[in-house]
């Protein structure tokens, strides 16, 4: 689902006018992309990201300008709950109660240890890649290190890019399957680098925090991700609520939380 995509980047897009934009100068593209990933691979191997790790996710990367189009190309994100919600809800909602059923056991396990009910869980699934189904194309390590070498963004997108070494050298994935939105979001509930390192788990007990393929990882981590966040065990997730700001921490769009509450609550009602 590119919706958060395109709103996560609007709200990064608040660092504009960072402070201080002097002292980005020598990190950012005021030198060719490739003296630049140079430094930065060096950067990498100073904060004790192993050589393998490096090597792996950065060699041969090259500047993607699609990536950089896209992020100067953002429209104010307008539209309506009404709008959105009648959009996003409907055509997801038979598919969202099928996976409830799916993971029915699944899902009882994750509220039995982080609190957040399934409702929740897969409305947020259905809304960010269609279950799984639109994950993106891009790759992620192409598009992190093009942030991060813009000026617009670079403290940022450099951490990102750090923390997406961090993902390959811990085994979780390999650059070739590191692939998602524009932006740099992965795995099936779209976290950034940054959330995978916090927030991913193995729920599933194969040794490895997989949010591209494993369901039930993909699952456990979004409400691993609520719960650091406040969620609160057996109350209301509608406007208002204690919750609906946990939701809001998903993502600060109130149209978008507002349509995950209401999406979540027609699987609570659903047959």
């Amino acid at each position: 689902m590119r919706a958060r995509t395109a709103l996560t980047a609007l709200v990064l897009s608040a660092a504009l006018a960072l402070p201080g934009a002097s002292a980005l100068a020598a990190s950012c593209g005021n030198t060719s992309f490739d003296a630049w990933l140079a430094d930065f691979k060096k950067e990498a191997a100073g904060k004790g990201v192993s050589q393998t790790a490096i090597d792996a996710g950065l060699n041969g990367v090259t500047l993607d300008q699609a990536v950089l189009s896209r992020d100067r190309s953002q429209k104010v994100f307008s539209q309506s709950f009404e709008e959105f919600s009648g959009r996003m809800v409907p055509p997801r909602l038979a598919r969202g109660s099928n996976m409830m059923k799916q993971y029915g056991s699944v899902l009882s396990r994750i509220e039995e240890r982080y609190g957040v009910p399934g409702e929740v869980l897969v409305a947020i699934w259905g809304l960010e890649t269609d279950f799984g189904v639109n994950t993106g194309k891009f790759p992620t390590i192409r598009s992190l290190a093009t942030l991060a070498y813009d000026c617009r963004r670079a403290d940022q997108f450099r951490a990102e890019l750090m923390d997406a070494l961090r993902i390959v050298e811990r085994g979780d994935l390999t650059p070739a399957e590191m692939r998602g939105a524009w932006a740099g979001e992965i795995g099936q509930t779209q976290f950034m680098p940054s959330s995978w390192m916090k927030f991913a788990v193995d729920f599933d007990g194969n040794g490895r925090r997989d949010l591209m393929h494993s369901a039930p990882d993909v699952l456990a981590s979004t409400a691993n991700y609520l719960a650091s966040y406040g969620w609160q065990r057996g109350k209301d997730w509608e406007p208002g609520s204690p919750n609906f700001a946990v939701l809001q921490q998903w993502n600060k769009s109130e149209v978008y939380a507002r349509t995950v509450a209401y999406f979540a609550t027609q699987l609570a009602h659903a047959p």
